[in-house]
């Protein structure tokens, strides 16, 4: 310490020499010492180094004043709170200093000391203090009417302040307010500007009383018709404070808008702008209140956005209609001729433009009367003069295309690449896309001219607006490819033309590639590739498309093509499009290649063995490889890839591994004739280290390169017994295996087997497949074979029996004499029933007395494993011989009570995989067996009975559907609740579904709401049209009914029951779920105030509610921010309540794991830029930082879990 300050003590020494250079370099000294962590200055030593400072900022040095202003940061934190006030109440002196100089200087050094005011807790009170210095003093600076300067000064550092540390100043607001609104009348408009400023950084976090003062202030002052400029201050000071209040001001809109409207009609081009402004904020910030007020704004400004007296656009109509070739110098010249530079109307045009795009993008349930209205508009604004206003046309009508492209891609209805754009389905068209595609060649027409024009800007808009309209209508520009080619040639061999400019026309052109059919460039194909030989990357993208017909120009682009190929010193990118352009034409077009073919595959062989364009080369060779072109001849480089490949399954690389792979099947699939069994060799050696459990995707992939082999080259498999063989039936017998990867498996085994490979014969592998069964003594997890792998080596016993049928009937005997044996292991006795059930789906067993004998006594085993797989299989076998099991199944579900629920599964299944025309002669006498036992007690059999009805019903909806309607209008509530559950299982494509949610027994809304959530998650553009009608039912079932609570005494204690939970509980779920698939639907405000009321309802429907708040937060943070005041309190409430001592362990569990719940509800709103300005939400912020409870909950649901991470989201199906 003593030698800090000894230091310190030599620096402030040298700091009052009279030369200016020893001055600076010992104040630059200090501010280096101040950076230091470290450091640590005593009490004597603040204080001399806070008063040399704030000498200096007095020297008559600049340079010296600057560096002393820069010591002032690092000095905040490391001294204590005195010497702060002390810095701060002579830097606010010196502010109404007759020095201007120094008032300058000290105005710098009090916006650093308020940068660097402490947040956290512990410098709370440092801050605060300083505030109600700082503020005092700044507001008798304002009222210096004589000073213009000093109030400049006092404005911005108000402002500064404001920003940072609004919430500190909480006591200040209303006479702050009071001192800010008297400037708004300022003769100075920088005074006013800054005024405004000010109260924009005030509102959001003052209260809302305060907030209607000031809105009604300004509409009292409006109403008395002050001057002009007067009136456009009020009018940007309600745009600034609509802006940053947001939801506030909605409830003073039905006051403000004819308020606003009226001064639209004020001949100021500057009041109109900020009119139109005020508009905008309104629009986004409280789209719901707008709503009564959108068709006056909308008029306003299709009124506006031609506003124009200095110029008369006639003339530009005539020019349009002749060619597009035409120079358009005379135009710009002409342009001069009515510009003025007093002329604002510019302004009028682009904020009105700029309000339309705020419209369009915040209300799309009005998309189609904008496209009746606001479209036509903006198209004939193409031809707008001015650059910047152009540009933001351009920007709103591709707000346009994106709203109806979100729209249209919730139901699929984008128009297929390739399809005839005027012939869509209308019946499944949506409206909005309709209308767009009438509206196509205007747009064109409105463009091609454009494209050619010299401005930049100009163009860059026209092919961004271009490539949204691709996007949004694929195959709709077809029939206008001829205008926009000259067009697009021109931006990329325009000499002034900037690389950016090139990048956009080519992204443009690669988008119209991809979404239109080849046929319509053919024409253009010459003009097109002499445009392409001076842009490499994006040109090289663009050929790829073109290579399926350009045969005529293939010499032009197979030169510019193959120089870059060539090429060793060119960008990587450049490289890696050269490789893939000129395999797509090899792939199509290698026939016409002719002696320049070989050349270009040793070029590729070249690159294939670089490290860095080698994964580019091993997809484009897959691509050749598969080409549709027989005469392609790799027998050249076939040999040497094989084995560079065969080097590539070893690399730690996945994409790599993957592509190779792919490579390999292409190449033995289409190419085996010239390949060697000695050439696959490297290949096979690296495959069994790839066919393993962890990485299921590559496994699959390397099963399907070794089927290929077994199919097109059995030869080189006769070595794999030892090799690849045992990771491949580790797979089988893996409980992992699943889907694809068993897929390929499967038809690994049959082609194995066929391939009549040494050593590998029917009963070698059916030995290998089913030997660990034998071997485990006790149960199916006894000895390391998982329950799970019974399945997939029941499936590989199947498809081995069904490629050698010969084999089948001793198969299927031993299968049942190994079930019959009371000495075999359990494991093995499923295993038998299951194989059984396989062998039996494809019909090899026919209607066998024997069979159903023994299923029929596995049935009476008193293991459930056995039982279970004696049910699987009876339904297996069911699908294979349908009128041989089916009558026998139903049978023994009527007569059998006991076993009607393993019986009831084996239905299941027949139902489930039978074809519909197989069951059709069947359907009555199932429907009279379900509906008999469709009332059972058992919830679980009614489950399985209302799974068969619905799967049942699909077989003819047409005429099983009505009759399942009327099952809901009679019968018990059990029967209806069956039904409903049976519905959910018929939303596959219907285009109707039933509701029950007012029935009158609760147990039957609970499960319709089940059904709907189901549909909602599945298929949610069925119940999109009927959401109308749901939701009020939906949120009638989230509020809590006392008459369903109930009270039960347990002995001594009472314990109170709700039964409506499970309803309420089914309802949140419900509506967690249309927050993902229909929240275009939904009015967010309203669902909040049921979320709201979640919040505080019973543990399971706040931790659901909770994350539905997250999940809002992300989607719709406007709307949170608006209802932030009243969702504060309920998370504030979980998050404070402590468990009562006493209790047992878990409800400190429960507690403690709905504290964190809350909290990543919290994380996930204090991550919205806006949301610390709510006062109450500032306040909880603070509380959190300062309970060390609380803050240690909120910094590890921040870092420890990465906030709402995937294991947060619910699974809804």
């Amino acid at each position: 310490m003593s030698n800090v300050s000894y230091h310190i003590s030599n620096l402030l020494e040298k700091m009052t020499s009279t030369d200016k250079d020893f001055r600076f370099m010992a104040t630059n000294d200090l501010m280096l010492e101040l950076q230091k962590d470290s450091i640590k200055l005593d009490e004597d030593s603040e204080r001399k180094v806070v008063t040399m400072l704030l000498k200096l900022l007095e020297d008559k040095n600049g340079e010296v004043q600057n560096l002393a202003v820069k010591c002032l940061a690092p000095l905040v934190s490391k001294v204590k709170e005195p010497q702060v006030e002390t810095m701060v109440d002579t830097l606010c002196s010196n502010m109404v200093s007759d020095k201007e100089q120094l008032r300058d200087i000290s105005s710098m050094g009090l916006k650093t000391v308020i940068a660097e005011l402490p947040l956290s807790s512990s410098g709370l009170n440092l801050t605060a203090s300083v505030c109600k210095k700082i503020t005092s003093q700044l507001i008798g600076a304002m009222g210096k009417q004589e000073d213009v300067s000093v109030q400049l000064e006092a404005l911005d550092i108000l402002s500064d302040m404001l920003g940072r540390l609004s919430g500190a100043l909480v006591g200040f607001h209303s006479s702050l307010l009071s001192s800010l609104l008297p400037q708004l009348t300022s003769p100075r408009m920088a005074v006013r500007k800054r005024s405004i400023l000010a109260l924009g950084h005030l509102v959001p976090c003052c209260s809302p009383a305060l907030f209607s003062q000031l809105t009604e202030h300004l509409l009292t002052e409006l109403a008395k018709g002050p001057p002009t400029s007067v009136t456009r201050t009020y009018i940007q000071c309600l745009a600034t404070i609509s802006r940053q209040g947001g939801h506030r001001v909605g409830e003073h809109l039905e006051k403000l808008i004819p308020m606003v409207v009226k001064f639209t009609g004020v001949e100021d081009d500057e009041l109109r702008e900020y009119c139109f402004q005020a508009f905008e904020a309104f629009i986004r910030r409280c789209p719901k209140e707008m709503s009564p007020h959108v068709a006056t704004v909308t008029k306003l400004c299709l009124k506006f956005m031609t506003f124009d007296p200095n110029y008369n656009y006639d003339d530009d109509e005539e020019e349009e209609e002749d060619s597009m070739d035409i120079e358009d110098g005379l135009d710009e010249e002409s342009d001069d001729e009515y510009s003025d530079d007093d002329d604002m109307s510019w302004k009028v045009r682009r904020s009105s433009i700029k309000c339309l795009e705020a419209l369009i993008g915040t209300r799309r349930d009005l998309l189609l009367s904008f496209y009746s209205s606001v479209c036509p508009a903006l198209l004939a604004r193409f031809k707008e003069r001015e650059e910047n206003v152009r540009a933001d046309v351009f920007a709103a009508f591709s707000t346009l295309l994106r709203q109806t492209r979100v729209g249209s891609s919730h139901h699929g209805l984008v128009v297929a690449p390739g399809s005839d754009p005027g012939s869509g389905r209308g019946e499944e068209e949506e409206p909005a896309v309709a209308m767009l595609k009438k509206q196509v060649p205007l747009i064109v027409k409105a463009l091609h001219r454009q494209l050619k024009e010299k401005s930049i800007k100009s163009r860059q808009g026209c092919f961004c607006l271009l490539t949204e309209l691709s996007h949004t209508l694929p195959g709709a520009l077809e029939p206008h490819i001829p205008a926009l080619i000259p067009g697009i040639v021109f931006s990329l061999t325009d000499k002034s033309t900037s690389s950016n400019m090139r990048i956009d026309a080519l992204s443009f052109f690669h988008v119209l590639l991809l979404s239109h059919p080849p046929q319509a460039f053919q024409p253009h194909m010459q003009v097109l590739q002499t445009s392409f030989h001076n842009v490499d990357s994006g040109c090289l993208n663009c050929p790829a498309g073109m290579t399926s017909f350009c045969c005529p120009t293939l010499k032009l682009v197979f030169s510019v093509t193959l120089k870059r190929l060539k090429a060793t010193d060119i960008d990587q990118e450049v490289k890696e499009r050269a490789i893939s352009c000129m395999g797509h034409m090899v792939c199509h077009l290698g026939d016409h290649l002719g002696a320049e073919l070989q050349g270009v595959l040793a070029i590729f062989l070249e690159r294939l063995k670089n490290e860095i364009t080698r994964l580019t080369t091993v997809r484009t060779i897959t691509l050749i490889a598969a080409s549709p072109i027989k005469v392609i001849d790799l027998s050249s480089i076939l040999s040497e890839t094989l084995s560079v490949l065969g080097s590539f399954l070893r690399k730690n690389q996945r994409a790599l591994k993957l592509g190779t792979l792919a490579c390999l099947t292409a190449l033995v699939t289409h190419h085996a004739a010239a390949i060697k069994p000695a050439a696959l060799e490297p290949v096979l050696s690296e495959l069994p280290a790839l066919v393993d459990e962890a990485d299921m995707h590559v496994s699959q992939v390397s099963v399907t390169l070794l089927t290929c082999m077994a199919k097109a080259c059995p030869s080189s498999l006769a070595k794999i017994s030892s090799s690849v063989l045992p990771g491949v039936f580790r797979l089988v017998h893996s409980p992992l295996l699943q889907g694809g990867a068993l897929a390929a498996i499967l038809d690994f085994m049959q082609a194995l087997v066929l391939s009549k490979t040494s050593n590998l014969g029917y009963s070698q592998l059916l030995k290998s497949l089913t030997e660990p069964f034998h071997s485990s003594p006790s149960s199916v997890d006894g000895g390391g074979v998982h329950r799970q792998s019974i399945h997939s080596v029941a499936r590989c016993v199947a498809a081995l029996s069904s490629a050698c049928p010969k084999e089948t009937p001793g198969t299927v005997a031993g299968l049942i004499q190994e079930v019959k044996s009371p000495g075999s292991p359990e494991s093995a006795r499923v295993l038998a029933l299951l194989c059984l059930g396989e062998v039996g789906r494809s019909g090899s067993l026919g209607g066998s007395k024997e069979v159903q004998g023994v299923i029929l006594e596995a049935f009476t085993s008193t293991s459930e494993e056995v039982k279970t797989a004696a049910s699987c299989a009876l339904g297996s076998m069911a699908v294979g011989s349908l009128n041989d099991f089916l009558p026998f199944l139903l049978k023994e579900i009527s007569s059998q009570p006991r076993r009607q629920y393993l019986l009831l599964h084996s239905l299941k299944e027949v139902i489930s995989a039978c074809p519909a025309s197989s069951l059709s002669p069947h359907v009555e006498s199932i429907w009279a067996l379900l509906f008999q036992n469709c009332e059972c007690q058992e919830e679980g059999t009614r489950n399985l009975v209302a799974e068969c009805l619905g799967k049942l019903t699909l077989v003819n909806p047409a005429q099983l559907l009505p009759r399942l309607k009327q099952q809901l209008k009679a019968g018990s509530p059990l029967a209806r609740s069956t039904v409903v559950t049976a519905i959910k299982f018929t939303i596959v494509d219907q285009p109707k579904i039933f509701l029950k949610t007012s029935d009158n027994d609760i147990n039957v809304r609970r499960v319709a709401l089940v059904m709907f959530n189901s549909a909602a998650h599945n298929k949610p553009s069925l119940i999109r049209g009927l959401l109308g009608t749901v939701l009020p039912h939906l949120y009638k079932e989230t509020q809590i009914r006392k008459d369903l609570i109930r009270e039960v005494e347990m002995g001594p204690f009472k314990h109170t029951v709700d039964d409506g939970l499970d309803v309420r509980k089914a309802a949140f779920e419900c509506m967690y779920t249309l927050l993902d698939s229909c929240l275009e639907g939904l009015d967010v405000l309203q669902f909040l105030d049921h979320v709201e009321e979640g919040l505080k309802d019973h543990y399971d429907i706040r931790m659901l509610t909770f994350l539905m708040l997250a999940r809002l937060v992300s989607l719709c943070p406007a709307a949170v921010l608006q209802r932030l005041d009243r969702l504060v309190e309920p998370l504030k409430a979980t998050c404070t309540t402590k468990v009562k001592a006493g209790s047992v362990k878990q409800e400190f569990e429960k507690q403690e794991e709905l504290r964190r719940s809350a909290m990543r509800a919290v994380a996930a709103l204090l991550a919205v830029p806006e949301v610390e300005r709510s006062p109450s939400m500032a306040d909880f912020a603070n509380q959190i930082r300062t309970n060390a409870d609380m803050a240690s909950i909120y910094q590890s649901v921040q870092g420890g879990e990465g906030g709402l991470g995937p294991a947060e989201s619910m699974d809804m199906s």
